[in-house]
């Protein structure tokens, strides 16, 4: 199964590459059904990997000059304090044993799964359906009005971050479009920079808590960057719209699995 694990390690950084996001989703899974590591660990690592491989991505972006480095902080800001503060604190304040539903005992490592498994399904609609965003603006800078919204959204984002190790392009991009009149373009390119430094500095706090496995870590994260440059190598070639709707379903068939997997065998 570990064989498995490196391979599907390819897919992280391929998605990322081909669609722009996406690969995220799939890391705490393949750590846990395949690497056989716990839920709480695997969010941990989840957090470095998707760190390191988007900021990798990211790079292409930026010699483009497709960072928006204004708005990343301003949507960053708040997502890295309540991403740290999330990992440093709350999951480790989580009691093993959460509540008994219905005779159901709901663990720590099921409750963490089964919030990963939701995130998954509603990613999965995200890159399913066309994206039909349309900017409030046409300045590329939030408007006043706008940043609240874009403050409590960076908030939120840095919390589903923390708590299941995601790095939850498909909530930035959207309100990056509809909140700050970034191009679909740029939005990818800023979100990239904000999914890297938001997943490093949650694994900051992760280091206090856990004994980290650096090997097996740098090797899994070294295998999904390899994916990155695979991915953009063929993003010439496949277009990464209907590429990126193909691998919805699969993100979607792979949620319900998890549900079924942690709720009901």
């Amino acid at each position: 199964m570990e064989v498995l694990g490196y391979l599907a390690a390819v897919l992280i950084g391929l998605s990322l590459g081909l669609t722009g996001s996406g690969g995220s989703i799939l890391t705490v899974p393949i750590l846990v059904y395949l690497m056989r590591l716990s839920p709480v660990i695997s969010t941990a690592y989840s957090l470095f990997v998707v760190g390191l491989t988007s900021m990798v991505g990211s790079v292409s972006f930026y010699r483009r000059g497709l960072v928006n480095f204004k708005t990343a902080v301003l949507f960053g800001a708040p997502s890295l304090l309540t991403v740290f503060l999330t990992r440093l604190y709350i999951v480790p304040a989580i009691p093993e044993h959460v509540v008994t539903l219905l005779g159901l005992q709901v663990t720590k490592d099921m409750l963490l799964m089964v919030v990963f498994a939701i995130l998954m399904v509603a990613a999965s609609f995200s890159m399913i359906r066309k994206s039909n965003y349309h900017s409030a603006t046409t300045t590329g800078e939030a408007t006043e009005n706008n940043y609240l919204l874009v403050l409590l959204q960076g908030a939120g984002v840095g919390f589903v971050s923390g708590l299941v190790g995601a790095g939850g392009g498909f909530l930035i991009i959207p309100a990056l479009v509809l909140f700050t009149g970034l191009d679909m373009k740029m939005a990818v390119g800023t979100s990239l920079f904000i999914i890297a430094a938001n997943s490093l500095l949650g694994f900051v706090g992760d280091i206090f808590n856990y004994d980290i496995n650096w090997v097996f870590l740098l090797t899994f994260s070294t295998i999904s960057v390899l994916g990155i440059f695979i991915g953009s190598a063929l993003s010439t070639r496949i277009r990464g719209e209907k590429l990126k709707r193909g691998f919805g379903w699969f993100v979607l068939a792979m949620g319900v699995y998890i549900l079924i997997q942690e709720t009901i065998l």
